[in-house]
């Protein structure tokens, strides 16, 4: 007795990724910053949003309100982590003696 074994299909290609902003254009470290902060504000408000839907008694479910609110949590605390290694770095130059 033998048991058909299927042929496996060639690997999906895979996207390619995008690169941030030219570290040459002007104001490049800005604006990936503003775009940060906008995001992590955009989590907020997503949250805040559940929140209130979730108290007026619209159907929102409390799964999803946790999930909002959880997300929006790590998204501030890993964007308080990298401000904090970027001041740390700028300390570190401003410390160096030339």
């Amino acid at each position: 007795m033998s048991i058909p074994i299927p042929a496996i299909g060639a690997p999906a290609a895979i996207p390619s990724i995008q690169s941030p902003a030219s570290p040459k254009s002007a104001g490049g470290f800005q604006s990936v910053l503003a775009d940060a902060v906008a995001r992590v504000e955009q989590f907020q408000q997503n949250s805040a949003g559940n929140i209130d839907k979730f108290l007026s008694g619209e159907s929102e479910e409390v799964h999803k309100v946790a999930l909002a609110t959880q997300q929006a949590e790590i998204a501030f605390d890993l964007f308080l982590q990298v401000r904090n290694k970027v001041i740390s770095a700028y300390q570190e130059v401003m410390r160096m003696q030339m």
